[in-house]
């Protein structure tokens, strides 16, 4: 199987959240995104289908 590399961006899950939340009558406080948003991250890590990779700045 070959492997690709994908970036999770969770600025970019939670403004996607926003945008079809709205779309369906919803209007959701910026802390809300950010909650639906690291679970999001959370639920793609606990089911496999990313790995979390962090950053060294040093």
């Amino acid at each position: 199987m070959k492997e690709i590399e994908v970036v999770i961006d969770t600025e970019e899950i939670a403004e996607f959240f926003f945008q079809e939340l709205l779309k369906r009558g919803f209007v959701p406080s910026e802390g809300e995104l950010e909650e639906l948003a690291d679970i999001t991250f959370e639920y793609l890590l606990d089911k496999c289908i990313i790995d979390e990779e962090m950053e060294n700045d040093t």
